[in-house]
């Protein structure tokens, strides 16, 4: 069973609310809940809908990482990191940087061959 707070925002899906806000919301509560792919998809829905959302990205980055997906969540940061510079958003830009160099030491270490 979902928490209320989710029901209410699964109903705005596919309504004019239906934004890359919804999604970001929606899948930042899926993630406090541990349920990462609801997470990675409504994360992804929001980057799809808003590519410049750098928030989004790296919300998307630790959700895919959560998930046991490293390469995938490598290329999320790499693409949010390519978003932040872009709008002159550096302080996620260097958060993300720091995120996807501690996944690719860990990818270097470990041989991990994830998604």
């Amino acid at each position: 069973m979902t928490p209320a707070h989710i029901d209410k925002l699964l109903k705005l899906i596919g309504t004019a609310r239906d934004g890359a806000l919804l999604r970001f919301s929606l899948g930042s509560e899926y993630l406090k809940l541990d349920e990462f792919e609801h997470a990675v998809a409504n994360l992804r829905a929001a980057v799809e809908k808003d590519p410049g959302y750098s928030a989004a990205w790296k919300l998307l980055g630790l959700a895919l990482g959560r998930a046991g997906r490293p390469r995938d969540a490598l290329e999320a940061y790499r693409q949010g990191i390519a978003v932040a510079d872009g709008k002159g958003d550096k302080q996620a830009a260097k958060e993300m940087i720091v995120f996807a160099r501690r996944l690719e030491k860990a990818l270097a270490s470990h041989g991990t061959s994830g998604s």
